[in-house]
């Protein structure tokens, strides 16, 4: 493909505002954000006069999707589907999400993401391990059945997945220190979930490489004023980052609002949906590893009520940032494309509009409506 130039309104780099520029694209990467004026007047172009051009947004926790659960159908086409069905709504990557399991389901799930991978599916960027190793009280929607420590053997098959980003969600007092230096020497970004471990244990699994926390608030030991918990630590340790599902219905907003003026850097605060099958989707019923779940007024709950996943989509994610949480444009856009890429250690080529960086970009419209998506330089439906 040759290269052409899309010319919006303005430019979101992923760290500021560019007004009457224009960005490259050639080979499925950007080559040049520069002066629209500039432009050699041969080069074709794509003009958007009233539009914003932002980095595309990146998932790091997607159950499922589009009707597609990856629990329940650990293939590479479930994986084609499931990323087809999120990049209408501005998810350009993504990270599968296998929770709680079977080894042998797990297994399955690792050689669909690494076969994805090496096919080049569009959107498939990793794979999200959420469980088994978890806390039996802090469970959520996960099968208390199949929760179990972290063991030396479990490290050596994750080692081995063959997957380069592979994130994995573990409560620290199910998973020590040893083990979880280990993953991450060995390449694993490992996230602290579904835990109910004190302050002083969660400052020591970060102390060991632990580099985020997953959906904060939920499923975790919480912030109180003798005891701050897993969301006193995510706050007030440096290197943590921490997923938000700003849905409404998991978090109060006046915790999200909260928690986001309280996060002590350098990590940050950034944006998940959890999302499950009836997300992009009109479908209210699904099963998960044998439990019923439906989605009623938006919330999706196992029978007994426990909440079960979203059916959040990163736009919605982004417009309830600005509009219900107050957050400035830029530091929302952030939170869903540049901060995730940060956490995953993938910044130097996602997240970001820029020389050398892969040409996956979003128009917006005034109202935060995703109308166009590239994913390696391509067009994609939206």
């Amino acid at each position: 493909m040759p290269p052409f130039a899309l010319v919006p309104g303005r430019v979101f780099t992923g760290e500021r505002f560019l007004d009457r520029h224009a960005v490259v694209v050639a080979d499925g990467a950007i080559a040049d954000v520069m002066d629209a004026a500039a432009l050699p007047p041969d080069m074709p172009r794509s003009e958007h006069p009233n539009q914003l051009l932002a980095p595309g947004w990146i998932d790091a926790q997607v159950n499922g999707g589009g009707g597609v659960l990856f629990n329940a159908e650990p293939t590479v086409d479930a994986l084609r589907r499931l990323a087809a069905a999120f990049m209408p709504h501005g998810a350009t990557a993504m990270l599968p999400t296998f929770i709680t399991d079977r080894p042998d389901r797990m297994a399955l799930a690792i050689a669909a993401v690494r076969e994805a991978i090496t096919q080049r599916v569009p959107g498939i960027a990793g794979l999200h391990l959420e469980g088994p190793f978890l806390s039996l009280a802090c469970k959520g929607a996960h099968d208390p059945a199949l929760i179990r420590p972290l063991t030396d053997p479990d490290v050596d098959l994750l080692l081995a997945s063959g997957i380069e980003t592979l994130l994995v969600t573990v409560a620290p007092e199910n998973a020590t220190p040893r083990l979880i230096r280990r993953l991450v020497d060995g390449g694993v970004t490992v996230s602290l979930g579904h835990s109910d471990a004190p302050y002083d244990i969660v400052m020591a699994a970060a102390d060991a490489g632990a580099r985020g926390v997953t959906h904060l608030f939920n499923a975790m030991s919480q912030l109180g004023h003798r005891a701050p918990g897993m969301v006193g630590a995510a706050l007030d340790h440096g290197g943590l980052w921490a997923g938000l599902i700003a849905d409404g219905h998991h978090v109060d907003p006046a915790a999200l609002r909260i928690a986001l003026a309280a996060k002590r850097g350098p990590g940050r605060l950034f944006l998940v949906t959890d999302a499950m099958p009836p997300a992009a989707s009109p479908g209210d019923v699904f099963e998960l590893t044998g439990r019923r779940v439906t989605r009623r007024d938006g919330r999706l709950t196992l029978d007994d009520g426990t909440l079960a996943g979203s059916d959040l989509t990163m736009d919605r994610a982004v417009r309830y940032a600005v509009n219900q949480l107050r957050v400035p444009l830029g530091e929302a856009l952030r939170m869903a494309s540049l901060y995730p890429a940060c956490f995953l250690s993938c910044d130097a080529t996602r997240g970001r509009i820029a020389a050398g960086c892969s040409a996956d970009l979003i128009l917006l419209s005034d109202n935060l409506r995703v109308t166009a998506v590239w994913v390696n330089g391509l067009c994609r439906p939206s």
